[in-house]
């Protein structure tokens, strides 16, 4: 038989292969992360009919080459393009991955691992991340449960919707600070409330609750304190209502109890008068009433304020006692632009008016009567009637004022005498010469300096003094901590103690209720809180101060925080897996790990997207390593499609057909020669 039959032969199945080849990379074009093949071609064995001599140097002969006929050709080597990076393809989905680099994810089966770069993934009814092609497990590492960070270790199946995942525990505040300024020009400062300020803080529960501070002046340039004054629910209701309980100190402690002691020399106030007795041995105090302070309404009076003169029809030394009857005579001028005013509503318009046969223009005012129809106010008192015009204009705005003598001038302005009766809200007898009451003998004498002892506040009178001067000792208690600022440079010094940059909000463990009842309150952690970041500049005579909870660093730890449900989860380029949560908070749920080989190309195919380790490709150690390692990385929400590159399989279809073609004429033509080969004997 010919040498050349077979030789086609072999050259027919060597492309039938290569065609096999370029048919599956067609049939894959679309197929997620498919490496494309090629296949090489070498040639088969070959029959030596004449072997190869040397020359030889005796005889001058020269050497010949072997004679050898070639039997055909064979697949040489089928190679996988798997290091070649195909496209990406954007699927918005955040469990879709696309590895860009030579890495391999790593999959399981349960029983042995697997190597893929189909990164096409969801989350199965366990929890578990898995492929969507095959539902075999992505392999990665935990989190340690003790420090919360990645542990690198043998590759396990990721579960990252676990019950422990979906939602993220409340926790307790235990840090907050104070920042901002204190003005000392600030007037809340020296208020009985003193500055609000609030903390939003967290019980371990996760229920939220509101602590109110307040900061109070202790009399002195950069001397300050600060105490707690009460806790709210999430319903803004007290918890010392809310529990039945005394004061806001049988739930928690802020400070303790200190006392500061100052002595002053105090005047007299001027509304109250010192009588010496007769022997130099003391004397007597009495208050000084003004008008406003014993008439009711006097003060606001608009015809008192803007009256030229007022009289008080008392005799001197009249007694009046409360609920009196005092009658305040007064004299008024009012201009155009007042009684046009909101007070009055007057219109003044111009009239036009024939007199003794001439036009001439005059201006009047107009105002309204009981029954709302406009009334003209004429510009003369000549009669009864015409006055009262004005008097019933000018008492709507003044009910019970008496209204006489009204004079109108040309530019509008209306002189007026009046008079108003009073309630008298206090006892007294009237100095006309000084134009006050004076009330009865006071019996503690710091009234008469404007001063009353109060639960905190304790005054002592010293000695006093016929010229209206005393040296009265205050001692003021409070609760709280000391805030105290370097009075040169206006930044903070200490507070609670020298030396201190913070102090702790210490909750008690129980309470008692007024009805016996104990209120446990251990769900309340301390609050170490840090008022190092306040200042006592000038701001215009506003306090900026306020209280934020967590640490005022990068890390800002010990916020709290209610309970979290898992509202979205991240992939990050280095695989890490993190879950987020509608209490602003987040955590690392594991690492996809993946494995690389010394010959990425050794892998074998093991369909499904799928390869094994083999012993040209480098063994698996079990571990993995991360993506970033070595410059590759993990982006979310892409696939990478198939590297096979149409164009060139569609040439190397024309190239293969054509090769089949000649190969198969090998046959016919090797067939012929045969054929006239029998035919000889004919």
């Amino acid at each position: 038989m010919m040498r050349s039959l077979f030789s086609g032969v072999a050259g027919l199945r060597t492309h039938q292969t290569r065609m096999d080849v370029i048919g599956n990379n067609i049939a894959n074009v679309n197929t997620t992360a498919y490496k494309s093949q090629s296949m090489v071609f070498s040639d088969l064995l070959y029959q030596t009919t004449q072997a190869a001599s040397g020359a030889n140097a005796a005889t001058g002969r020269g050497g010949i080459n072997a004679r050898q006929i070639g039997l055909g050709s064979k697949t040489g080597a089928i190679n996988t393009a798997i290091t070649q990076q195909g496209s990406a393809q954007s699927t918005n989905n955040p469990f879709d991955i696309m590895i860009t680099g030579e890495s391999f994810f790593v999959v399981s089966n349960g029983s042995e691992n697997f190597f893929t770069r189909d990164g096409s993934f969801t989350i199965d009814g366990a929890g578990n991340l898995v492929m969507t092609s095959t539902g075999y497990t992505v392999m990665g590492w935990q989190v340690d449960p003790t420090t919360g960070e990645i542990l690198p270790d043998t590759v396990s199946a990721l579960r990252v919707m676990d019950g422990d995942n979906l939602v993220y525990p409340p926790e307790s505040t235990t840090q907050a600070y104070v920042s901002g300024i204190v003005d000392k020009l600030d007037p809340s400062l020296s208020s009985t409330a003193g500055k609000i300020i609030t903390l939003s803080l967290f019980d371990a529960l996760g229920y939220a609750y509101t602590a109110k501070f307040s900061i109070h002046s202790l009399g002195s340039d950069g001397d300050y304190y600060v105490r707690l004054d009460d806790i709210l629910d999430e319903d803004g209701i007290s918890l010392v209502k809310k529990y039945g309980l005394s004061s806001i100190n049988e739930i928690a402690n802020f400070g303790s109890e200190d006392t500061i002691t100052t002595t002053s020399l105090y005047q007299l106030l001027d509304t109250a008068t010192y009588t010496p007795n007769a022997d130099g041995s003391g004397g007597t105090y009495s208050m000084k009433y003004f008008p406003g302070n014993i008439l009711d309404g006097y003060s606001s009076s608009q015809l008192i304020n803007a009256a030229s003169s007022v009289t008080i029809k008392l005799a001197d030394g009249e007694e009046v006692d409360v609920n009196k009857d005092v009658t305040v005579d007064g004299v008024i001028k009012l201009s155009k632009s007042e009684l046009q005013a909101s007070n009055f509503n007057l219109i003044y318009a111009a009239k036009e008016e024939m007199i003794d046969g001439e036009n001439v223009t005059n201006y009047y005012y107009y105002g309204k009567d009981d029954a709302g129809n406009l009334i003209e106010l004429p510009n003369t008192t000549e009669n009864a009637d015409q006055v009262a015009k004005w008097q019933a204009a000018l008492e709507k705005s003044f009910p019970g004022v008496n209204v006489t003598n009204v004079k109108v001038s040309a530019d509008g302005t209306v002189e007026m005498e009046f008079s108003q009766s009073f309630k008298a809200t206090k006892k007294g007898k009237y100095d006309l010469e000084g134009n006050y009451f004076v009330g009865e003998e006071i019996e503690d004498p710091l009234e008469a300096y404007g001063l009353s002892n109060t639960e905190d506040t304790k005054y002592n009178i010293e000695f006093t003094s016929p010229d209206g001067q005393a040296q009265i000792t205050k001692t003021f208690t409070y609760t709280g901590n000391e805030l105290v600022f370097d009075t040169d440079t206006g930044l903070f010094s200490y507070v609670g103690s020298p030396d201190t940059d913070s102090v702790t909000l210490d909750f008690n463990a129980s309470a008692t209720s007024r009805q016996g009842e104990t209120i446990t309150l251990t769900h309340f952690s301390d609050i170490n809180i840090d008022f190092s970041s306040l200042t006592n500049f000038n701001n215009g005579g506003t306090t900026t101060a306020g209280m934020t909870s967590g640490t005022n660093d990068e890390a800002n730890t010990g916020t709290g925080r209610k309970r979290g449900e898992m509202t979205g989860i991240e992939i990050g380029q280095d695989g890490v897996i993190t879950a987020y949560y509608d209490n602003s908070m987040s955590k690392v749920l594991g690492q996809i790990a993946v494995a690389k080989f010394a010959n990425a190309s050794g892998l074998a195919k093991e369909g499904d997207n799928l390869y094994s380790a083999t012993m040209n490709s480098g063994e698996f150690d079990g571990v993995g390593q991360d993506i970033t390692s070595d410059g590759d990385y993990m982006t979310s929400g892409v696939l990478e499609m198939s590297n096979v590159d149409l164009s060139s399989e569609f040439t190397d279809m024309i190239t293969t057909q054509r090769g089949f073609q000649a190969n198969s004429r090998i046959i016919t033509v090797s067939d012929t020669m045969l054929e006239e080969l029998v035919n000889l004997k004919r």
